[in-house]
């Protein structure tokens, strides 16, 4: 018997996310996931008249391929790639795993190779700006473990997390954070190990409320690209390239990462940072206040909603909210700022907005959890 579940979130993510639309052409790219969920999306779409078109993966497969990679092979799927999402109108990529170390072995260069002439050109250059767009997670017992919780219990933070939100009322609740982040100037941050100030005059707000990330609940934006200037501790896991990094900090002179440090993984953290000009240029700056998102567990899309977290992100920058930092990395970092993980205060143009996790100006406390 399917889930009852997996139609409230296909639901979800074709009529709320990608507003799919009679005729519009949907991608639907699986990974590692239940067939009986791709069935339950492809009948989603197909029922608003939707043309739906499907690519299903295994990790471990795609683990393979990229381990033999070269520059030929990856620019011809490239550009296969490309053409097929230029005849998109919407997409939706599920992305599972079994193993969330997948990766971990698997040489820079070949996943260097992958990201520079496969997904930047189209994720980045094509599906992001040009499509209807909605990712998520499938909740694997990989990502329960990592989670600290047991498979069924996981399953259930998963879909409540996902499709039990009114994102519809969240999306007017964060209007006046939005209108106040456009007006502002000067960000200033502070917390454990962190005394951080940039500017953003003249760089546009995006508030995300289930449009384009399943779960959501965030607001983002940029900061100039050479006004960062400070130090920043993070105080969450990060997985990247299949490995987890623990206690990243970052110092900044001028927007530029001078000094980067994550205890034993430090060398592996600035090889990825080395891997072009614009990865050690931080490319987005965001607050979660997803209510139902309240500890990491080693998977950004969760992690970076997390309620009373910021992420700042190292490398690309958004084109909706676009410093013109460019680079084949985009990996978003995150701090919690509660009480119990240390707490900290974020100041807009010297005035306090946020501290200890919580907004503290009238206009903005329905956002707080």
């Amino acid at each position: 018997m399917k889930d009852p579940r997996f139609a409230k979130l296909a639901d979800l993510l074709v009529d709320h996310s990608m507003q799919v639309a009679a005729g519009e052409c949907v991608l639907i790219e699986a990974f590692d996931i239940p067939s009986d969920f791709t069935r339950v999306l492809i009948q989603a779409v197909s029922s608003r008249g939707g043309l739906p078109f499907v690519s299903t993966y295994q990790q471990s497969v795609l683990h393979a391929l990229i381990n033999g990679a070269t520059i030929e092979q990856m620019t011809m799927i490239g550009e296969l790639e490309k053409s097929r999402m230029q005849q998109m109108q919407c997409y939706v990529g599920v992305r599972g795993s079994h193993n969330i170390s997948e990766f971990s072995d698997l040489p820079a260069d070949k996943l260097a190779l992958y990201e520079k002439y496969w997904m930047q050109p189209v994720h980045s250059g094509v599906r992001v700006p040009s499509t209807k767009w909605v990712v998520l997670r499938w909740p694997h017992a990989s990502m329960a473990q990592a989670a600290g919780m047991n498979t069924e219990q996981f399953e259930d933070f998963y879909f409540d997390a996902c499709a039990a939100v009114d994102y519809r009322a969240m999306a007017t609740a964060m209007k006046p954070l939005q209108e106040l982040m456009d007006s502002t100037k000067i960000v200033h941050i502070t917390g454990p190990g962190t005394d951080l100030t940039f500017s953003k005059e003249g760089i546009a707000t995006i508030g995300c409320a289930g449009e384009r990330n399943i779960p959501d609940g965030e607001m983002f934006t940029c900061p100039v690209r050479e006004s960062v200037n400070g130090t920043v501790q993070y105080n969450c896991d990060t997985l990247y390239r299949g490995t987890v990094f623990r206690n990243i900090k970052l110092t900044f002179r001028n927007g530029r990462i001078v000094e980067a440090t994550a205890g034993a993984a430090t060398g592996k953290l600035n090889e990825i940072l080395d891997a072009d000009e614009g990865a050690r240029y931080i490319g987005e700056w965001s607050l979660g206040f997803n209510p139902k998102v309240l500890h990491p567990m080693k998977d950004i899309l969760f992690d970076e909603k997390i309620a009373g977290s910021f992420h700042l992100t190292p490398g690309q920058a958004y084109e909706e909210a676009d410093n013109g930092n460019r680079s084949q990395i985009h990996w978003d970092m995150v701090c919690i700022q509660r009480p119990e993980y240390g707490g900290g205060t974020i100041y807009f143009d010297g005035q306090p907005i946020r501290k200890d996790g919580l907004f503290t100006l009238p206009q903005l406390q329905q956002l707080n959890p």
